[in-house]
């Protein structure tokens, strides 16, 4: 990527113009000269923003894996390309090389394919983050089908609507996953949502923790009793450019989660070129992102960009709190880490616990820091950069989503200079524009607008998997030609975009998505829930937790035992991760005359901005707001 390497500034505006300004051209030219093709395409890009058709590179043929894997073989087999850190630290840790790696892809590659798996099919992976996860992934992508990771806290629940959602044939998961001091069992929770999926799978079980299981004749096979009966090479299985590579379900603000599908070459070309930029990756760096494969950071920042640039990737099993709150730094330390990739979550989690665990950490090994997920607020920004990067480290705040498949907006070391809170920058490519509520441009500076970007990028989302209406509908029919973000930013008068936050009923906690509407659902089907409504509202170490108002059919004598079994209801239905930090019980909610609930007031009620709550003259029940504040917790 020599040409493409942004190492200044002069050459950051001199990419970003000729990527704006002549966008065929350049993508043409980038792709051609870095990526392996077996068939050259016909057309760069092809998009129609009011059908939400969007196609890149058309014609062309590939696979994604030769890009990641083999190129790399060739030219050098031995580079470390996974390094797998284990929960426990004194279980030894796994290197893989690049000739390692590959493999093992092509390993599980033919024992998908000995079970019947073919191109087109589609695999649900519900593992933790062990190799085999990362090996499951591509595997898939070698031969042709598309993978849906789902992340192995979800409940059984919301891992049967996914797999019924993408009507996949085989589910890859382990009998158990370690989590600090925990183990999980994780084929229980695949039985439990088999029992109630219309789908009919095959289950291909990973041994991890050495849990007992119930293993189900000619449905479920141990991977152990398949993998040495196969060939350790497989062909990669040539794709077209727009061949679906993943699904990968985020939460939408209405109840089903929606299924993203991104395809295989505008996806890989972009994510290649974000990671080797934005962490300025040299070739012999090691990088971690300490996300979850099951989250799109994961799939785009742990394998698919690194490995597409030959670089050495960490791979961590555990959490940052066990045995104690100085495991990421010992780990830093452990394999000299140069670019450190995490959450503000994490990093407000680490900082409240005092410096006391840095003080035996040197981390002199760190040249760039990141953050993803949610913006990350100025006291944590400066702790990461006093205590972690020690004021030498530029820190890439990064702002992108599910949807886009890659960062869209960041600085660049060295390059666009960070400013905390700010996401600074568009990417090459990018073209954000701030959008008022009458759909108009806002084209002066240190004002507050939606966030849209009106041209396409390679490695936009191309549909929600079974239902392009509701993608139309929910990126692409707010406003005329422009792919609607969902967020709200502020520019400032130099061009820096700071993101506001979400604009619609989905909240970020701890890094995560998640839409109010399927919690709601699952609060409502207690039988003393008459109704309720989530917020969010600010928290020290998450970002945003849930605050749930809760409407009950009668009186209530024991609050505790209630409030306790509505965070299981939404435990059992969604996930742990979705559980209320703070749940209110009113005689009523604030409502329209329509009846629509009034969430901007319980908003204001719950972050305590009482002075704050507007006019509420032309409420139903005005009344029910002095009585939801008085009792507020």
């Amino acid at each position: 990527m020599n040409n493409y390497t942004i190492d200044s500034n002069k050459k950051y505006l001199e990419l970003y113009n000729s990527s704006t300004q002549s966008p065929e051209k350049f993508w043409d030219k980038l792709a051609s000269n870095n990526f392996v093709w077996n068939k050259k395409w016909s057309k760069v890009v092809d998009w129609d923003f009011k059908k939400a058709k969007i196609s890149w590179f058309k014609d062309a043929k590939l696979n994604i894996t030769v890009n990641c894997l083999d190129r790399h073989v060739i030219k050098n087999p031995q580079k470390t390309a996974i390094i797998f850190e284990p929960n426990n630290p004194n279980e030894k840790h796994k290197s893989y090389s690049y000739s390692e790696l590959l493999v093992e892809v092509c390993k599980m590659a033919n024992v998908l394919k000995s079970m019947g798996v073919k191109k087109g099919d589609r695999v649900c992976i519900y593992l933790p983050m062990i190799p085999e996860l990362a090996f499951s992934v591509l595997a898939c992508a070698r031969i042709g089908a598309i993978h849906s990771v789902v992340f192995a806290g979800f409940s059984s629940n919301a891992l049967a609507t996914r797999i019924d959602d993408c009507e996949s044939s085989l589910i890859i998961t382990s009998d158990g996953s370690y989590r600090g001091d925990k183990i999980l069992n994780l084929k229980q929770i695949v039985d439990d949502a088999l029992e109630i999926c219309e789908t009919k799978q095959k289950v291909l079980v990973v041994k991890r923790t050495n849990e007992s299981m119930n293993l189900k004749h000619e449905r479920d096979y141990l991977l152990n009793d398949l993998i040495d009966s196969v060939n350790d090479v497989c062909e990669p299985e040539i794709m077209d450019a727009e061949d679906p590579l993943f699904i990968l379900y985020t939460s939408g603000s209405t109840g089903k989660p929606k299924g993203m599908v991104h395809t295989c070459a505008g996806y890989m070309v972009y994510t290649s070129y974000t990671f080797k930029n934005i962490f300025q990756y040299q070739p012999e760096d090691v990088y971690w992102c300490t996300a979850d494969i099951g989250w799109i950071t994961g799939h785009s920042y742990i394998l698919y960009g690194p490995l597409s640039n030959g670089a050495t990737t960490l791979m961590f099993e555990g959490v940052p709190s066990y045995p104690d709150f100085s495991r990421f730094w010992q780990i830093v330390d452990k394999y000299k880490v140069n670019q450190f990739y995490t959450a503000p979550t994490a990093i407000r989690g680490l900082a409240k616990q005092g410096d006391d665990f840095l003080k035996d950490a040197s981390l002199k090994s760190l040249k760039v820091l990141g953050t993803v997920g949610e913006p990350i607020n100025e006291e944590a920004w400066e702790w990461y950069d006093n205590n972690i990067g020690k004021n030498k480290c530029p820190i890439v705040d990064t702002w992108w989503q599910t949807e886009t498949g890659g960062i869209l907006i960041s600085s660049i070391p060295n390059v666009i200079p960070d400013k905390p809170t700010f996401a600074t920058k568009p990417f090459i490519g990018i073209q954000p524009i701030l959008i008022d509520d009458s759909g108009d441009e806002l084209n002066e500076a240190n004002i507050v607008g939606k966030l849209c970007i009106k041209y396409p990028w390679p490695s936009i989302a191309r549909t929600i998997w079974g239902n392009h209406e509701r993608y139309i509908n929910t990126y692409f029919s707010a406003y005329d030609n422009m792919y609607f973000t969902g967020d709200g930013a502020f520019k400032d008068d130099e061009g820096n975009f700071r993101i506001t936050g979400r604009v619609d009923d989905v909240i970020i906690v701890s890094g995560h998505n998640l839409g109010t509407a399927p919690i709601e659902d699952a609060i409502n089907e207690h039988k003393k829930v008459a109704e309720s409504a989530i917020v969010g509202f600010p928290h020290d170490i998450k970002g945003n937790a849930l605050y749930g108002f809760v409407t009950s059919k009668d009186e209530i004598n024991d609050e505790k035992l209630i409030r306790k079994e509505i965070n299981n209801l939404i435990s059992n239905k969604i996930g742990p991760i979705a559980k209320l930090d703070k749940i209110q019980f009113t005689s009523g909610l604030p409502k329209t005359r329509s009846g629509k609930i009034m969430r901007r007031i319980l908003r204001k009620i719950a972050s305590k901005q009482y002075d704050d709550l507007g006019d509420i003259s032309t409420l139903l029940n005005p009344e029910i707001v002095q009585e939801i504040k008085d009792n507020s917790i």
